[in-house]
């Protein structure tokens, strides 16, 4: 039997649309399952904190669990490469962060280009670092520390989360503009970095300020400045390190990624609902109670923001030689 071209044309156009149809069907199912969401060091630091409380509000949304795996070591990059080899589904995410963009200067045998190989989703927070020593260390103020620091050269240990790290990083930064030689200690992450610190193994870490400023407010260790631009309102009476220290300013951010041809259905229902989770008052309230400011935006924000990070720190990175392999 023929059919009149009218109906072919018609019967035609519906076979196109059918798979769009069900990729949005799919996308409003998603997700169906528990969700994987890979973070590149161990529990503790910021990078653990802001993945827990987010994948526990997008949890109570979206009505499956965000399981937090925890895959530390090189800097994040077995986390990364863990999501850039998974299935592209949406039900593998990325804890992005600061290290994210300064792997691409610090190791030059990575596996993966993180740009091209992870689709931003939406940023989540931008958080100051912190300048913070054991309390058997004499000076309570930057100046003060520059001081104890200059009168014993390489004797003051500066711990941080590994080498090529935010906490890292805004180390070496502080050691050039200040003039100062502090011993490097790397650790795995945050958490044992702060462990090493309040032990007496290291007088300095520069960690975020998520993960210390408890230990500043319980009073087990003492804050000397924060590392970005302006004051933070979580600890207002810290001022910046720039203050002392003229154009000094580093801070971290976290935000979600996917593997490459994760669909765009997905990456835009995850963005809505973060975006969403951000402008709520209880949740600003949180991350601000943590030194954070919300990340609201598209995914080519957020991708903008990765894009702009690599290239200032590739900057940083090459004229002090820093090489994390």
């Amino acid at each position: 039997m023929k059919l009149p071209r009218r109906n072919f044309l018609h019967l035609a156009a519906g076979a196109a649309a059918l798979p769009a149809v069900s990729r949005i069907a799919w996308a409003q199912a998603y997700p169906a399952r528990p969700v994987r969401w890979v973070v590149g060091y161990t529990p503790g630091g910021g990078n653990d904190i802001f993945a827990r409380l987010m994948g526990q509000w997008l949890s109570e949304r979206l009505g499956q669990p965000f399981v937090i795996e925890n895959r530390p070591g090189a800097g994040s990059n077995i986390a990364t490469e863990v999501v850039v080899n998974a299935p592209a589904d949406g039900y593998t995410l990325l804890l992005a962060n600061f290290a994210n963009a300064s792997n691409a200067s610090l190791y030059s045998n990575l596996k993966f280009n993180f740009i091209r190989d992870i689709t931003p989703v939406a940023g989540i927070v931008r958080v100051p670092n912190l300048m913070l020593v054991n309390l058997s260390v004499p000076a309570k103020t930057i100046p003060e520390f520059i001081a104890y620091a200059k009168a014993n050269p390489g004797k003051v240990n500066m711990a941080s989360a590994g080498t090529g790290g935010g906490s890292h990083l805004a180390g070496e930064l502080f050691k050039a503009m200040a003039g100062v030689n502090l011993v490097h200690v790397p650790y795995r992450s945050n958490g044992p970095a702060i462990v090493a610190l309040l032990g007496g193994q290291a007088e300095v870490l520069f960690p975020s300020l998520s993960s210390s400023i408890e230990y500043i407010r319980t009073g087990k260790l003492r804050g000397l400045a924060v590392t970005s631009a302006m004051r933070s309102e979580a600890v207002p009476e810290l001022p910046t390190v720039g203050e002392f220290v003229p154009g000094y300013e580093i801070s971290a951010w976290y935000g979600v990624g996917a593997p490459k041809g994760t669909p765009n259905e997905v990456i835009d229902k995850l963005n809505r609902e973060i975006n969403e989770i951000l402008v709520d008052p209880k949740a600003k309230a949180r991350l601000a109670d943590l030194g954070g400011a919300a990340l609201v935006g598209s995914p080519a924000d957020f991708g903008k923001l990765i894009a702009d990070e690599t290239e200032k720190w590739t900057k940083v990175i090459r004229p002090l030689n820093i090489k994390a392999d």
